[in-house]
């Protein structure tokens, strides 16, 4: 979860680069113009339809994904993080090899960011995603997490006050309140016992409130992951591939210190396969025999779907239809959440996620109509935007 968070904001950076149109198509007059106009109307109008549905279905199979995992063990978090890691790594890996010609030997393409700049990243990183996906272990169910992760936006306005000497207007701060109330009173509602559907444990209060210390650990860490990728672009240039690249490369170490519990995930997935493969061998019996590989794999693919499809819905549209889409599959996860898993629901928790979801769209609308927009950061967290003209 946190690796998408960090392809958001990295790529944010980009956004004006990247969505803006080109001012040189060829001024045909008559039918012909019309002609091309229909036709990059219709393929604009397909490829959002399209992005649209890889956002909402790609995002929200990432956290069915995620949570199905979960609940076969709650002790799974280091495996996840440790996959996603080496997903990512794998995936950017060929982008930044360059085959030398005499010796015919790969090598890393020159960086345009020093090495040394990514070390307090990567630390960073690591301990965020780590304590995110360890939540679930202490019984905070993902309901509480998708509401939860939104308070982010008062961590990202409480250090662009503290360490950019950003100023907000009261609707912004208004906003955030908004949405912070939300988030406590969802984390206090400690969400009734699990349906008799449910294979969760009775609520154990003090485990529960370990896991919402971890969670507010995480996201404190991803706002400071945020001001040292901001800072790190702003000196160097946009380069948030190789951000993506060398962050996750450089985590892998770390992982040596969770060997056991790496090994302890992954003999916890083949627990729950089917000892013999059934003959005669289909495609069928394969899903069903190794079904927690598959969703681990499908966890790992619709991740970067997720993240893609963002990137891409970020770059056609303005930050307020983004940030309404995101919202909306907020929504979505938390409803299917309830319903697909029978994830205890009550009132306190419906009257808190609602407020952030509407504070959330306060936000956005306020500071979409901002007109000082060098003194706000970007809904997506990014770089503002008298910093991103420097850069460009």
């Amino acid at each position: 979860m946190s690796s998408t968070e960090q392809h958001r904001r990295a790529q944010s950076i980009q956004i004006s680069k990247s969505g803006a149109l080109s001012q040189d198509t060829p001024k045909a007059g008559g039918r012909s113009t019309d002609v091309h106009v229909s036709k990059a109307v219709a393929g604009s109008l397909f490829d959002f339809a399209l992005i649209l549905s890889l956002v909402l279905g790609g995002c929200c199979s990432n956290v069915w994904s995620y949570e199905h995992l979960l609940k076969l063990d709650s002790h799974l978090g280091t495996t996840l993080t440790f996959s996603q890691m080496c997903f990512i790594t794998l995936h950017s890996l060929p982008s930044f090899l360059r085959w030398d010609q005499q010796t015919y030997t790969p090598r890393l393409q020159r960086r345009h960011i020093p090495l040394r700049q990514w070390i307090a990243q990567v630390l960073v990183l690591t301990s965020s995603s780590l304590l995110n996906n360890w939540a679930y272990a202490y019984q905070v169910p993902l309901t509480v997490q998708i509401v939860f992760r939104s308070a982010g936006l008062a961590v990202s306005m409480l250090f662009g006050y503290l360490f950019w000497k950003r100023r907000y207007t009261l609707p912004q701060i208004t906003a955030v309140v908004f949405v912070s109330a939300g988030v406590v009173l969802a984390t206090l509602s400690r969400p009734s016992s699990p349906s008799p559907g449910s294979s969760d444990s009775p609520p154990d209060f003090s485990k529960y409130t370990l896991g919402i210390v971890m969670m507010t650990v995480s996201l404190f860490l991803t706002g400071i992951l945020g001001m040292l990728q901001e800072r790190t672009y702003s000196t160097y240039g946009p380069y948030w591939k190789e951000g993506v690249f060398y962050t996750h490369l450089l985590s892998l170490p770390i992982f040596v210190f969770l060997i056991p519990d790496i090994r302890h995930g992954f003999q916890s997935l083949s627990s729950h396969t089917a000892p013999v493969v059934p003959t005669p061998i289909s495609v069928t019996s394969l899903l069903t025999t190794y079904a927690p590989y598959f969703v681990l794999a499908a966890n790992l693919i619709t991740q970067l779907m997720c993240v893609s499809a963002v990137n891409q819905l970020t770059s056609r549209v303005s930050s307020v239809s983004t940030n309404l889409v995101l919202t909306t599959r907020k929504a979505i996860s938390l409803c299917f959440s309830v319903w697909w898993f029978g994830n205890g629901w009550n009132a306190q928790l419906g009257l808190g996620a609602g407020m952030v979801f509407a504070g959330s769209l306060l936000y956005t609308l306020v500071n979409s109509g901002s007109k000082s927009h060098s003194s706000t950061e970007s809904p997506s967290g990014g770089i503002p935007q008298k910093t991103r003209k420097k850069i460009e």
